[in-house]
């Protein structure tokens, strides 16, 4: 399964998941644990960036490789490991929440992503 996500920086430069149809509260899509971070990086200085996201291969992808499925008490989701980034040796661990799941119905053992619609 594909699925571009948009990410975009509020007032308090908190990133946070674009899903429109995401029933639950605003504060589950916030991107914390490690995701900000890559998305600093992806971003640079933008304040938004979309991303191509899938749990099968794509090409020019980074890939995401679930280390750990978190108990629902732990916060739920998984932890992710990006061991490279831009072909740079990263080890950049990542927590991905329930919403997770609720995209790709299912915690995918690999997430592979790619920036995309960059202007």
């Amino acid at each position: 399964m594909e699925r571009a996500i948009r990410f975009y920086k509020n007032a308090k430069h908190e990133w946070y998941a674009d899903i429109p149809e995401w029933g639950g509260a605003i504060e589950d899509l916030q991107m914390v644990e490690g995701a900000d971070e890559l998305l600093n990086w992806i971003a640079a200085a933008e304040n938004e960036c979309t991303l191509l996201m899938a749990d099968e291969p794509i090409e020019n992808a980074e890939i995401l490789d679930l280390v750990y499925a978190r108990e629902e008490n732990l916060g739920g989701g998984g932890d992710y490991l990006l061991e490279t980034f831009r072909k740079e040796f990263k080890n950049h661990k990542i927590w991905l929440c329930h919403v997770t799941e609720f995209v790709f119905k299912q915690l995918p053992e690999k997430i592979y992503f790619k920036e995309i619609n960059k202007y």
